[in-house]
């Protein structure tokens, strides 16, 4: 049975919430934003009205008032998003179980083995989806349908928005081929610009490349590719978990990175910071119920903004807020100092090469076994605290030696990013 599988995605989602919560912005040029004060004032979303106007994402908040002067700012609600995004699943779990978020704005569903209770349409399906996200949200979505995950995405990439687009196997060749090759999911910039300098251009281009240039200039990657490009995807839509409208994936790494709201032209700035960004990936590991074995740091540097990035592995796992953090300000201590001259503008902070908690862990022979258990019970009653009471409810004396950070609760805030796809 051939499959049927929907993309749908939320049209300028963190503005079209902001306007939905503020009807008096609704067809005006809104942009959302970060805040210039904290050093992070770029532009993350747009409306449609402030998108003709010329306004893109990622450019400076002086760049898109230039373009257009009467611009609205407003500030990113990401409680406001997750609500929202939670919400517009439970919509799609009308209609089946299969439902697999790729980030907050975008889901794939598979309706293969509901269709036939809707009538066996899938494009009045599409159509009833959109309408109702329309009539109950206030928001409006591209929907791009097709018999595989990868056609389907670029289905509601290319619909201008509040449409729906069929990619079919009678028109995938007229319809996905002559898109542009970086048109197609996992071609980025990089891989578009090696695909352009040997001639292929579209993606009916990469699916006819051959196996010698693909493996050679990409490796098993190349031949994924290809066979995308041909609509040759068995990937699964994987099954969402109702209560949380959300789907488990196998965590690869926790990480969290910040830029400071001044340069850190000093060790206890610098290190209050990687205090708070490892408390936040800490906390994020214990809740996974993860340890990591391996912590990550990466720097940039305020001067010219060139960065780079180390990390260190473990004996034993752990999930500890003062192991990771620790770790992390070693790691850039002993690659520079921190001064006026080596000052730094952002830190990330990650832990990859993760084990459950559930799994006994072989501790070092010499350890002390029994303070690692006790800090872990500690740091976990810490855990159920902030969970009644908010992440402020306790803080660390080194995460307050900086005035202009004591007040961050880096995970609340903390940007939601999409899943990889290829996993």
């Amino acid at each position: 049975m051939r499959r049927t599988v929907m993309h749908i995605d939320m049209n300028a989602f963190y503005a079209s919430v902001a306007q939905h919560l503020d009807p008096s912005l609704r067809g005006k040029p809104v942009a959302v934003a970060g805040d210039p004060k904290k050093r992070n004032g770029i532009i993350l979303a747009k409306s449609r009205p402030a998108k003709a106007a010329g306004v893109k994402t990622g450019c400076a908040i002086w760049e898109a008032k230039r373009v257009c002067p009467d611009l609205i700012i407003v500030p990113p609600d990401y409680a406001a998003y997750k609500r929202y995004s939670r919400l517009a699943r439970l919509i799609y779990y009308d209609y089946t179980d299969l439902v697999e978020p790729f980030g907050l704005d975008e889901s794939w569903i598979d309706v293969t083995g509901s269709l036939s209770l809707f009538g066996g349409d899938a494009m009045k399906v599409a159509r009833e989806i959109s309408e109702r996200v329309k009539d109950e949200l206030g928001l409006t979505v591209s929907i791009g349908v097709s018999w595989n995950k990868v056609f389907a995405k670029l289905g509601s990439d290319t619909d201008p928005g509040d449409g729906i687009v069929a990619i079919t196997e009678d028109n995938y060749e007229e319809t996905a081929w002559r898109h542009p090759v970086e048109d197609m999911i996992y071609v980025g910039a990089a891989t578009a610009k090696k695909l352009h300098s040997a001639g292929y251009a579209t993606i009916g281009d990469l699916a006819h490349a051959g196996d010698y240039f693909l493996e050679h200039r990409f490796g098993k990657v190349g031949l994924y590719l290809r066979a995308f490009a041909n609509g040759i995807d068995l990937t699964p839509v994987r099954v969402m978990d109702y209560e949380k409208a959300d789907v488990e994936y196998d965590v690869k790494g926790i990480g969290n990175g910040l830029t400071a709201p001044h340069d850190l032209e000093c060790e206890a700035d610098a290190k209050a910071l990687v205090w708070l960004l490892s408390e936040s990936v800490a906390q994020r590991l214990r809740e996974s119920r993860l340890r990591c074995r391996t912590v990550a740091v990466g720097v940039r540097r305020a001067g010219d903004l060139s960065g780079y990035s180390r990390q260190r592995t473990f004996r034993s796992p752990t999930c500890l807020t003062k192991d990771i953090a620790d770790t992390a300000f070693k790691l850039i201590l002993e690659n520079q100092p921190i001064d006026e001259e080596h000052a730094l503008r952002a830190i990330h902070v990650r832990t990859t090469n993760l084990t459950s908690m559930d799994v006994p862990v072989q501790h070092d022979l010499f350890g002390d076994v029994e303070r690692i258990s006790a800090m872990e019970r500690l740091e976990l009653t810490i855990d159920g605290l902030r969970r009644r009471f908010g992440n402020p409810c306790i803080k660390r004396g080194v995460e307050l030696t900086d005035e202009t950070m004591a007040g961050l609760d880096i995970k609340r805030d903390n940007t939601v990013h999409p899943i990889g796809f290829l996993r």
